[in-house]
């Protein structure tokens, strides 16, 4: 398995999205797509119904603009699905928002005695698909979580505080209160 190269490599850069997959052969760009880290993008009790009884609402957004890969996503989704079922099963709604599109590329470089003979350097250094990642603008919401009362509510919010170190941007929860 190959390692990940750091998220600084990618998350704060300028970038134009590079999504284009085609059938057609001929018209795709890509031809490799990395398969989704992400397993589910909704959680706890799905249904309207209950949906009605989730007064409080929080929603963390980003306050910059940046590249969130899958496995960040996914890292923070394992997490704060495992400490809201263990305290409240079943008492809550959990979505993320932000759906990683962008397949990131990889100029694989070698390194050790001899690697000059062997690669092009930058000539032809388009690179392979290694990742994917969201783009993200500043306020744009990453996660959204619905709780019933105070209680969820304060343990909610704390939980969320304790993930801010897995993303790479500065963010911010939003509470709403819905009758």
């Amino acid at each position: 398995m190959a390692t990940l190269r750091k998220a600084n490599a990618y998350s704060k850069k300028k970038v134009v999205p590079f999504t284009r997959k085609s059938k057609v052969k001929s018209k795709a760009y890509i031809k490799t797509i990395p398969p989704q880290k992400i397993v589910k993008f909704v959680m706890g009790k799905t249904d309207s119904k209950s949906m009605k009884k989730f007064k409080h609402h929080l929603t963390m957004v980003s306050l910059e603009k940046v590249q969130l890969r899958h496995n960040a996503l996914e890292a923070c989704r394992q997490y704060i699905n495992k400490k809201i079922d263990k305290q409240f099963v079943g008492m809550y709604f959990f979505k993320i928002v932000s759906y990683p599109h962008h397949i990131q590329r990889e100029n694989k470089m070698l390194t050790g005695a001899g690697a000059d003979r062997m690669q092009t350097g930058m000539q032809l250094s388009f690179g392979k698909s290694s990742g994917k990642a969201a783009i993200l603008k500043e306020g744009s919401k990453i996660f959204f979580i619905a709780v019933q009362n105070e209680k969820a509510l304060a343990f909610v919010r704390e939980v969320l505080k304790q993930i801010k170190s897995k993303l790479p941007c500065k963010t911010k929860i939003i509470y709403e209160f819905r009758k």
